[in-house]
């Protein structure tokens, strides 16, 4: 008896060694793990972990469904820049789409509900660089810079730490990255469109249209939200609005969405590359997951209140532009689409 007491506690040892060995080589390995994982993978992994709304993740009430098909994609106008060329045949699959940009309102739903932290909420260290928290916001004085990083500006106060969005709940959310893009379509059981399924849709089932209502520019006040004057320093406001409009102040397009040109850019999925229409054989899954380069630009489409005919013109359907995943800007937004089930 007393020998197999001996050999149990022996046994107990052993056992207890080589799983305290195995737990220290599984932390290390996470750990070693966690330090070859970038900064976009981390942020990604982070955003993997959050929890889904039960509520949300199959509901399409304030979404359209759009009928899948081929259409032309790329520029048709003098406006069109390089990186709208070639134009060429694309297809896609049917996909749900929402009807409006994401509000302050339903941004607010999740943070409510998960406790994320915006990027422009975070202190952050990239290659060694210290960001304190804060966002860009637009500064028209002066030629050279147009964007300057503000301390505390957010989501919650989109111009610095004095200002607000009270009253303004049915304004699309701005100063979110892409990230925060991506952590909100994690949580709805949603995604962000890929570039493609984002001109389709704003097509509204026209073709050969430069804008949305179509190709008189004169008109443009009454259907979007833009700059008209001598930008950027004056500001005519001959649509009311000098910087966010409340979503659905203006005509809907032809498949039922709402602000598709200008108020705020909106966020792609996809990663941004000036040629893209000449390397579509390098997308996966519909789309361009790789990186461009090391700041792996996210495309932004639509347009916003400060876009003008003097300068990027992007309420045009076509209209093509970029930025770093994680830029908080005062006239970036999104919405989002679900794959129809």
């Amino acid at each position: 008896m007393k020998f197999l007491k001996i050999h149990l506690c022996l046994f107990l040892v052993v056992f207890v060694q080589i799983s305290c060995s195995e737990k220290v080589k599984e932390v290390k390995d996470t750990v070693e793990n966690t330090k070859q994982l970038s900064y976009h993978e981390k942020y990604l992994k982070e955003i993997s972990e959050l929890p889904i709304s039960e509520f949300q993740k199959e509901d399409t009430l304030n979404m359209i469904k759009i009928k899948g098909g081929e259409f032309l994609m790329g520029g048709i106008s003098r406006q069109a820049r390089k990186d709208e060329f070639p134009r060429h045949k694309e297809s896609v699959q049917g996909f749900w789409i929402d009807k409006n940009e994401v509000t302050n309102r339903e941004f607010s739903r999740f943070i409510e509900a998960t406790g994320y932290i915006t990027t422009a909420e975070r202190t952050t260290e990239i290659e060694g660089k210290i960001f304190d928290p804060g966002a860009l916001v637009f500064n028209p004085d002066n030629p050279n810079m147009w964007w300057k990083f503000q301390s505390g500006a957010n989501w919650k106060h989109p111009y610095g730490s004095e200002s607000t969005i009270e009253g303004k709940e049915n304004h699309p959310v701005v100063q979110v990255s892409w990230y925060d893009a991506m952590a909100y379509t994690h949580w709805s059981g949603k995604r962000l469109p890929t570039e493609v399924e984002w001109e389709y849709a704003a097509k509204g089932g026209t073709e050969n249209q430069i804008y949305f209502w179509g190709n008189d520019f004169t008109t443009a006040t009454q259907y979007a939200n833009f700059f008209q004057g001598d930008f950027p320093v004056k500001n005519n406001v001959d649509d009311t609005h000098e910087k966010t409009a409340e979503v659905r102040k203006f005509p809907k397009n032809g498949f039922g969405l709402y602000d598709i040109a200008g108020n705020v850019w909106e966020w792609c999925l996809d990663t941004y590359y000036p040629n893209a229409y000449q390397i579509l054989d390098k997308r996966e899954d519909g789309y361009f997951k790789q990186y461009y380069n090391s700041e792996q630009q996210k495309v932004v489409r639509g347009g916003s209140f400060l876009c003008s005919e003097s300068y990027c013109t992007g309420y045009r359907i076509s209209a093509r532009m970029s930025s770093t995943p994680d830029s908080g800007l005062e006239h970036t937004g999104f919405r989002c689409v679900r794959d129809v089930r």
